[in-house]
C-alpha cells in the first residue's frame, strides 16, 4: 500500500525508537521483580517494606498517567517523549546506585513519574504518525507485540542480569534504551502540525484524578497485604469512588477538562478500555502463578524461568504481526479481540490442570502458546482502535487511558488472584494436613491447588473480556487505501473514512 501524502517519510525509523521506549517501560514492570530478593538482601530492606520497591513505581505510574497524557497534548508529544526518556534514565541510574532502601524507593517512584509521561506520549506519537490504514495495522502490530511480550522478556533479562552480574543492572539496563530512543526522537521524529492542544491545565481535575487513581491502586495493594475488609483498605476504596466520582462531575463542567468525557464515553473506546483492563487481570494471573510454580515448586533458576516464558513471547509476536495486523483491514476489531481473548482463556484453562509433577512440555508449553497467540491477536486492534477517530488534541489522554486500564487491571489482578490463591491454599492445607510434618510434606501440593483455583478465576475474567469485546465494540473494519487520517485530520470531524465511529462533541 502507498502512504498518503501527509505521511512522515521517517515514520518507520520513528517506529523503531517508539518501540524501543515502550519496551523499556514494559520491561521495567517485571525485570525488577526477579532482582528484588537480591536487592532486599544487599540493602537490608525488611520483609514488610520490600513490596514498596514494586508499589512505589506502580502507584506513581498508575496515578499520574492521565496527567502525563494531557501534558503531552499540551506541550507536544515529541517533547514529552524526550523528557520522559531522559527522566526515566536518570531515575534508573539513581536506583542502580542506591545505598539504602529510601534511595531505591525514591528512585522507583521517580521512574513511575517519568514513565507516566513517557508511555502515553509514545502511543500517541504512534497514533498521529501512522494514519494510512494498511501501514497503521503493521505499525500497531509491532507495537502490540512489544507491549505484550515485554513483560516476559523482562523476566529473562532480569534473571540473566541478576544471576550473572548483580541486581543493580536490572535498573542500569534502562539507560542505553533511553539514550538510544531519545537520540531517535531528536533526529527522526516529527509531530504533525495542529496536533497540539491549546489552553490551560485543568488543576481541579488533575488533583481529583491523581488522588482518586492513587487511592484505587493503593487500595488493591493493601487488600493483598491486609485483607479486603481491613479498615484502611475499605477507606481507600471509598475515597477512590468519591474522588473519581467528583472528577467525572468536574470534567463535565469545566471548559478545558483534563479528560474530555467524549474520549471515554464513545462506545468503542469504552469497550476497549474495559476489555483490556479485564484481560490484563487474567494475564497477571498467569505471570504471577507460573513464576512461583516454576521457581518454588519445580526449582527453576531465575534465568531458566525467564526462558520458560519464551513460547508465550513468540506467540504474542506471531499473533500481533502475522494474525492481528493482517486481518485488521479485513475483519471488524471485535472479531479479532473476542476470539483472541477466548483463545487466551483456553490457554490459561490448561494451567488449571497443573500438578506438582506436571511436565513443562505437556501442560505449560501449549498453555503459553495459546495465551500468546490470543493476546497478540487481541491487543493489536485494541491499541489501534483506542487511538483512532479521536481528536488529535486528545490523542495523548486517549493513549494514557489505554495504559491506565492496563495498570489498574494489573493492580487488581495481583491483589485479587493472589488473595484467592492464598485462601484456597490455606483451606486445602487445613483439610489435608494433620501435623507439622504433613504441612511441610504437602506445602507444594497446597500451593499448586491455590494456583489452580485462582487461575480458574482468571479464565472467567478473560471470558468476560471477550464478552465485552463482542457486545460493546461495533466499529467496522479499517478499509485499506482510503487514506484516512485516524488521529489526524479525519478525527477533527469525529470520524474517519475507514471506521464508522461517531464521537459526540
Amino acid at each position: 500500500m502507498h502512504a498518503t501524502p501527509q505521511s512522515d517519510p521517517q515514520r518507520w525509523k520513528a517506529l523503531l525508537f517508539i518501540g524501543l521506549a515502550q519496551l523499556m517501560v514494559v520491561l521495567d514492570t517485571t525485570i525488577v521483580n526477579i532482582a528484588l530478593p537480591s536487592a532486599q538482601h544487599d540493602l537490608g530492606i525488611s520483609d514488610g517494606n520490600r513490596q514498596w520497591v514494586i508499589t512505589a513505581y506502580s502507584l506513581a505510574f498508575g496515578s499520574l498517567l492521565l496527567f502525563g497524557g494531557r501534558i503531552s497534548d499540551l506541550t507536544g508529544r515529541r517533547r514529552a517523549f524526550i523528557i520522559g526518556l531522559l527522566g526515566f534514565a536518570g531515575a534508573s541510574a539513581l536506583g542502580g546506585l542506591a545505598v539504602n532502601p529510601g534511595m531505591l524507593l525514591g528512585a522507583r517512584a521517580l521512574q513511575g513519574v517519568f514513565g507516566a509521561l513517557l508511555a502515553p506520549a509514545a502511543l500517541s506519537l504512534l497514533a498521529v504518525t501512522f494514519t494510512e490504514p494498511g501501514e497503521r495495522a503493521k505499525a500497531f502490530g509491532i507495537y502490540s507485540a512489544i507491549s505484550g511480550a515485554g513483560g516476559a522478556v523482562g523476566l529473562i533479562m532480569g534473571g540473566a542480569l541478576t544471576e550473572y552480574l548483580n541486581w543493580r543492572w536490572a535498573l542500569f539496563v534502562n539507560i542505553p534504551f533511553a539514550i538510544a530512543a531519545a537520540f531517535g526522537a531528536v533526529t527522526v521524529m516529527r509531530e504533525p502540525a495542529g496536533a497540539r492542544k491549546t489552553g490551560r491545565l485543568d488543576l481541579p481535575g488533575l488533583v481529583l484524578a491523581t488522588f482518586g487513581l492513587l487511592s484505587l491502586v493503593y487500595g488493591f495493594t493493601r487488600a493483598e497485604s491486609d485483607g479486603w475488609t481491613a479498615p484502611v483498605t475499605v477507606a481507600l476504596f471509598i475515597a477512590s469512588v468519591v474522588l473519581l466520582g467528583t472528577f467525572v462531575l468536574v470534567e463535565s463542567k469545566v471548559a478545558a477538562p483534563l479528560l474530555p468525557l467524549r474520549v471515554v464515553t464513545e462506545r468503542n473506546r469504552g469497550g476497549i478500555y474495559l476489555s483490556l483492563g479485564l484481560a490484563v487481570i487474567g494475564m497477571f494471573g498467569l505471570f504471577l502463578f507460573l513464576t512461583y510454580y516454576l521457581q518454588v515448586v519445580k526449582g527453576y533458576t531465575p534465568v531458566l524461568t525467564g526462558f520458560a516464558f519464551l513460547p508465550m513471547i513468540v506467540g504474542m509476536v506471531i499473533g500481533s504481526t502475522q494474525i492481528g495486523s493482517r486481518l485488521m483491514t479485513r475483519l471488524p476489531p471485535r472479531l479479532l479481540m473476542g476470539p483472541g481473548f477466548l483463545t487466551s482463556a483456553l490457554g490459561i484453562a490448561l494451567l488449571t490442570q497443573i500438578k506438582v509433577d506436571s511436565s513443562y512440555a505437556g501442560v505449560i508449553l501449549p498453555a503459553q502458546v495459546l495465551l500468546g497467540l490470543g493476546m497478540g491477536t487481541a491487543f493489536m486492534p485494541a491499541m489501534s482502535l483506542a487511538t483512532r477517530s479521536v481528536r488529535p488534541q486528545d490523542a495523548g489522554v486517549a493513549s494514557a487511558l489505554v495504559s491506565t486500564s492496563q495498570q489498574v487491571g494489573g493492580s487488581i489482578g495481583t491483589a485479587l488472584l493472589n488473595t484467592i490463591a492464598a485462601g484456597a491454599t490455606t483451606d486445602w492445607m487445613a483439610e489435608h494436613a494433620r501435623s507439622a510434618a504433613d504441612r511441610a510434606r504437602l506445602a507444594d501440593a497446597a500451593a499448586v491447588h491455590g494456583y489452580a483455583t485462582a487461575i480458574w478465576w482468571a479464565v472467567g475474567i478473560l471470558v468476560a473480556a471477550a464478552a465485552v469485546a463482542f457486545t460493546l465494540i461495533n466499529a467496522g473494519r479499517q478499509n485499506g487505501g482510503t487514506g484516512s487520517q485516524g488521529a489526524g485530520a479525519g478525527a477533527a470531524t469525529g470520524k474517519t473514512d475507514a471506521v464508522p465511529m461517531t464521537v459526540s462533541h
